[in-house]
C-alpha cells in the first residue's frame, strides 16, 4: 500500500506514531518506549516499516497487537462522560469558578482561589509518582455533593488525600481536630477518615486516609492520630517508598475501576 503516513501522537505522556492509509484508517503504531511496531495487518508489514523507517529508533519487534488486559478493556468501553481520569487537580473547584468567576467579597480574594492552588499542588506532587507505577484520580465526586481531593493507587496500597491550606501557620493536631493558626478548631480527621472508608466501600479494598497539609510552618500533635498518615506536601514523594501490597497488574485493575463515575455513586 502506498501512501501512508505517520502521525505522532501523545498518550498518557507517551509518544506513539501512527501510520495511517490515505483514508484517515490506522494500519499500524510504533511505541518507541516498548520497541514495538503494532501491525493491524500483517499483509502490509513491509509498508509499514518502509513508512517508520526514517523514525525507527534500532531493533524493534514487529506483529499483532497484545491483547488487551481486563483493566484496559474496561478503560475502552468506559462513556468519556463517566470517565474520571482526566480530572485535572481542583477539578470541581475550577468548573465552579469558570461557572461564577466573582470573588466571594470585593474586598477580598475569592478563597476558592487559594483552596484551588492548594488541591493542585498536591495533585503535582501525587502525579510525579506515576513514574513509579502509581496512579492518581482527582476530584472523585461522592453522593451529597462531597469529594475525595486525591485517590492514590499504586506498590503501597490504596489512600485517600485530602488536601489543607496550613499556608506558613503552626498546625494542632487533637484527633480529631485539627487547628490551623488561629482558626477555629475543625474535627478534619473525622472527614478524612469518612472519605477513605467510603472509598473502601466502592472498591472493596482497604483504602488509608491522607491529611496533606500545604506549606505549614509546623506540626504539633497532642497524640499520634489513630490509622491516619499526617505529611507535608513536601513529605509527599516518601510515598513512592512504599510498596509490596500491589502489583502492577492490580494497580491497574483498581484504577480502571476508580476511574468510573458509577462506582461512587452507591457510597
Amino acid at each position: 500500500m502506498s501512501g501512508l503516513r505517520v502521525i505522532p501522537t501523545w498518550r498518557q505522556g507517551q509518544e506513539r506514531l501512527y501510520v495511517c492509509a490515505t483514508d484517515g484508517r490506522s494500519v499500524a503504531w510504533y511505541d518507541r518506549e516498548a520497541g514495538r511496531v503494532n501491525l493491524l495487518s500483517e499483509d502490509l508489514r513491509q509498508d509499514v516499516l518502509t513508512a517508520l523507517g526514517p523514525f525507527l529508533t534500532g531493533p524493534v519487534a514487529v506483529g499483532p497487537p497484545p491483547v488487551p488486559t481486563p483493566a484496559e478493556l474496561a478503560r475502552l468501553t468506559l462513556h468519556p462522560d463517566d470517565d474520571l481520569a482526566p480530572n485535572r487537580p481542583g477539578e470541581a473547584l475550577l468548573i465552579a469558578l469558570d461557572r461564577d468567576p466573582k470573588a466571594a467579597h470585593r474586598l477580598r480574594t475569592d478563597p476558592r482561589r487559594r483552596a484551588l492552588a492548594v488541591e493542585q499542588r498536591t495533585g503535582d506532587a501525587l502525579e510525579l509518582l506515576e513514574g513509579g507505577g502509581w496512579r492518581t484520580l482527582h476530584s472523585v465526586p461522592l453522593p451529597g455533593g462531597d469529594r475525595i481531593h486525591h485517590l492514590v493507587i499504586g506498590p503501597g496500597g490504596l489512600f485517600a488525600v485530602r488536601s489543607l491550606d496550613a499556608r506558613r501557620q503552626r498546625v494542632l493536631v487533637a484527633d480529631p481536630m485539627v487547628t490551623v493558626g488561629r482558626r477555629d478548631a475543625r474535627p478534619l480527621l473525622r472527614r478524612v477518615r469518612a472519605d477513605a472508608a467510603r472509598a473502601s466501600y466502592a472498591l472493596t479494598a482497604e483504602v488509608r486516609p491522607v491529611l496533606v497539609l500545604v506549606e505549614p510552618a509546623r506540626l504539633e500533635t497532642t497524640v499520634p492520630p489513630r490509622g491516619i498518615r499526617i505529611l507535608a506536601d513536601t513529605d509527599l514523594p516518601g510515598l513512592a517508598r512504599l510498596g509490596g501490597l500491589l502489583k502492577p497488574a492490580d494497580v491497574e485493575a483498581l484504577h480502571a475501576m476508580a476511574r468510573d463515575r458509577h462506582i461512587w455513586s452507591r457510597v
